[in-house]
């Protein structure tokens, strides 16, 4: 099997699983993305590895868990405001940790530990909020959380095609070799279409509204996959993991996602308080 039929194939599961999760109920969802972070803190501690520095796997594994659990209970409804000032204690827990640990590299690790909670845990743990359960038809408490992820796949293929085809002059070529503003150009394109056609169907916000919205996810996903490619480079390493045949790892195939999601949640949160 060629890469690029093993890549198709493994993309197609993908969108199915996920797309799935979201329609069937929102715990199933927050079940699905807490493997998620699992695995991506793990791929995480890896390529740390490689910066020789050496985050506490038991600490580090255990506050994302807890930090996921915090803010997906407090999206749902289920902890109240209060519980999020244990999200406080994350950061002296991890140095309490350190503390049994010989390592010359202590300040390090408690901080690239706490880093990757912050650049993994946190932002998949937010995606849970874009469930409206206020609303009381079911098909449209999901709609902003499926628009999310369409409109992010949709660039990401305009911009791979576009980019492909056309791609001359390079947006960020130390960090990124292969990434262009053509590619970028036509992603933006693709990605604010999908965002007008999705305003047809979830009526949440106008279609002025999902038009800023498909841009804060391109521009924020963009910054987010420039940004696990700096750190890939730094590691010297091509893919964060093998778990996705033909995609790589985790983190290789959500790292848009962990830039765009807080920046996107931020905005709702704004918008559904002006509205």
């Amino acid at each position: 099997m060629n890469n690029f039929t093993l890549r198709t194939i493994t993309g197609a599961l993908f969108v199915i699983v996920i797309i799935g999760s979201v329609l069937i109920n929102h715990w199933v969802f927050a079940s699905l993305f807490f493997l998620v972070v699992l695995a991506g803190y793990w791929e995480f501690i890896r390529m740390c590895k490689s910066l020789n520095v050496y985050p506490s796997k038991i600490a580090g594994i255990l506050m994302a868990i807890i930090a996921y659990t915090i803010i997906v209970s407090w999206n749902f409804g289920v902890l109240p405001d209060a519980g999020l000032y244990f999200l406080l204690l994350i950061p002296v827990i991890l140095a309490v940790f350190e503390l049994s640990r010989t390592t010359s590299t202590s300040l390090q690790n408690v901080a690239m530990g706490l880093f990757g909670i912050v650049w993994i845990a946190v932002p998949l743990a937010l995606l849970s909020g874009f469930f409206n359960l206020a609303e009381e038809h079911k098909w449209r408490q999901t709609g902003l959380l499926l628009g999310f992820f369409l409109i992010l796949w949709i660039y990401d293929s305009g911009a791979y095609i576009f980019g492909s085809l056309f791609g001359k002059h390079k947006m960020l070529e130390r960090v990124s070799p292969k990434k262009s503003w053509e590619g970028f150009a036509g992603g933006t394109l693709a990605g604010l279409l999908v965002a007008y056609l999705i305003s047809a169907s979830f009526t949440e916000f106008s279609p002025a509204i999902w038009l800023v919205i498909g841009l804060t996810i391109i521009a924020a996903g963009t910054a987010g996959d420039l940004i696990e490619s700096m750190f890939k480079r730094n590691a010297g390493v091509k893919d964060s993991g093998t778990i996705l045949p033909g995609h790589g790892g985790i983190l290789d195939r959500f790292d848009a996602v962990l830039i765009a999601a807080p920046v996107v949640y931020i905005l709702i949160r704004l918008l559904r308080y002006i509205n």
